[in-house]
């Protein structure tokens, strides 16, 4: 069963680069930028409205993090998940037998993906990188985007153009307005925003913990992970950015199970402050460091949990700005913390021996990212660069204080943010700071001016991942279902902008609101 999904995945991209050649044109209705769950449930949308659509981007595989390791579906209420996102959960179902279904193993969701881009007819051009030079890699003329330029010199031109993104790199290189980080809890009137040290409760040291290379003097240094410097003032804006982590997908099934490898630079010095936690007993979690949410197949979705878990906590401020061989670095220091965390767990003779035991027994699968030595292809980029644009999205929209007229889908999860900065406090202990979660509120509709850059920065231009939110509001929306379903209404209202010939800040609402119902959209 597991060589014949390896090759229908292989024999859909081998269809989909096919599909590529042979039907190669110089410009298309609407240019999705970015293989992410959003980009290619925009290219369908697109091509289901009877338009050319072609998409490119860096990545090699197809669909985000949804295909690189986040099998546990993330969704407060999945009532609000409609159209070809709703869609995309039931093909899931049908590979496990079931109507729908929303947890799944890594090469059946991409599966899916190659399946949609080979069934209708989708180009897809991989490992293209844009040239971020401005004046080289996007024309511009009158406002709009004539066409855009990757480094390996092959240009696009459209009509229309949609960066679906995790880093919004189109975004930016075509110069509309974005921001980073976290704004001042004034700026928008929101109580969350802005340093948090009173609401980082959640995966907090329990217990005092020394942050110091020799217990209780300052003069040793900082031990790794810890940062120089308080936290900041109480709510003030920062560019700090919340942690990132790959999404792992372990097993503990002998016959598809790889040992934890160990991997190249590893320094068990980086896991002094674990090793600390742990025989303080400081973890609220206890012995859980990290999560073990089941997928089908005896696999998991393991994500952070805990004090010092798999977030790389501080580690990725120069990742939403930095050039592309710099993300490649963060990203690479990334894996080798990952990698050396669990490694530590499992093997490190310092660890107790129950704990060593319920880590070591599992491994990486033998039948998930065969490309990339089993480990995921995407790092979870849960907050780069964030436009700023027709309408902002804050935490009153998501509380249902401040209300809007022109949803183009549902937001329903937590407000949350990962910790972003490890510090030591006034009683020389370790501290997080910045996770905050915050729920309690129902679902609320999303903006279409927040995926709409502002009147006279770009006028063929929608931002469906990078969208207009601030860190608080964007941290309740940034759910790959919800993604989904903003991918397909920007592509919705992209060919409404295309037949009415208008910009994409005058289509009209209510002929775009129509059609999205009729495909199922929850508004």
């Amino acid at each position: 069963m597991k060589i014949i999904e390896t090759g229908i995945i292989i024999g859909a991209i081998m269809l989909t680069n096919l599909v590529c050649h042979a039907t190669e044109r110089t410009e298309y209705d609407v240019v999705v930028y970015g293989q992410t769950s959003a980009g290619v449930m925009a290219a369908v949308q697109a091509k289901r409205m009877g338009k050319t659509v072609i998409v490119v981007g860096p990545d090699k595989h197809l669909g985000g993090l949804s295909s690189g390791g986040l099998g546990q579906t993330d969704i407060g209420n999945k009532r609000v998940i409609g159209g070809v996102s709703r869609e995309f959960y039931q093909r899931i179902g049908e590979h496990y037998g079931k109507a729908e279904q929303w947890t799944f193993e890594p090469h059946v969701a991409e599966k899916v993906f190659e399946n949609y881009a080979a069934e209708h007819k989708i180009p897809v051009h991989r490992d293209e990188w844009l040239n971020r030079t401005p004046a080289r890699g996007v024309e511009l003329k009158d406002g709009r985007i004539v066409s855009i330029t990757m480094l390996s010199g092959k240009t696009y031109r459209g009509k229309m153009f949609i960066d679906a993104t995790y880093e919004g790199d189109l975004m930016a290189t075509a110069g509309v307005s974005y921001t980073t980080g976290r704004e001042a809890s004034s700026q928008y009137g929101e109580s969350l925003n802005g340093v948090a040290t009173r609401y980082a409760k959640h995966h907090q040291f329990s217990k005092p913990v020394d942050p110091y290379v020799r217990p209780g003097d300052p003069s040793s240094g900082l031990l790794p992970g810890v940062m120089k410097g308080g936290p900041g003032k109480e709510g003030a804006a920062d560019k700090r950015i919340q942690a990132y982590c790959f999404r792992m997908c372990l097993t503990d099934v002998p016959t598809n199970r790889i040992p934890l490898p160990k991997p190249e630079g590893y320094d068990p010095m980086r896991y002094e402050l674990l090793l600390r936690t742990i025989l303080a007993k400081a973890n609220p979690y206890g012995d859980t460091y990290f999560m073990e949410s089941g997928m089908p197949s005896r696999k998991t979705d393991s994500n952070n949990k805990g004090p010092f878990s798999t977030d790389n906590i501080g580690m990725n401020y120069d990742y939403p700005e930095g050039d592309y061989a710099t993300r490649k670095q963060i990203i690479k220091e990334h894996e080798i913390y990952q990698k050396g965390f669990v490694w530590f767990l499992a093997n490190d003779p310092r660890v107790p021996e129950r704990l060593r035991k319920k880590v070591g027994r599992w491994g990486l699968p033998k039948d998930e990212f065969k490309d990339n030595e089993h480990w995921s292809h995407q790092l979870y980029i849960r907050e780069a660069r964030r436009m700023v644009g027709l309408y902002v999205m804050t935490q009153l929209n998501c509380q249902g204080k401040t209300k809007i007229d022109n949803s183009i889908g549902m937001g329903a999860d937590t407000m949350a943010s990962h910790h972003v900065q490890r510090y030591v406090d006034d009683n020389g202990h370790v501290r997080n700071e910045g996770d905050v979660e915050v729920g309690g509120f129902g679902p609320y509709p999303i903006a279409y001016a927040s995926i709409v850059p502002k009147q006279g920065e770009c006028s063929n231009l929608l931002v469906p991942v990078c969208l207009s939110a601030t860190h608080m509001a964007f941290g309740s929306i940034r759910m790959e279902p919800v993604f989904m379903v903003l991918g397909q209404s920007a592509a919705t209202a992209a060919v409404q902008a295309i037949d009415a010939n208008c910009t994409v800040q005058d289509v009209d609402y209510a002929i775009l609101r129509a059609r999205l119902l009729a495909d199922k959209q929850v508004l």
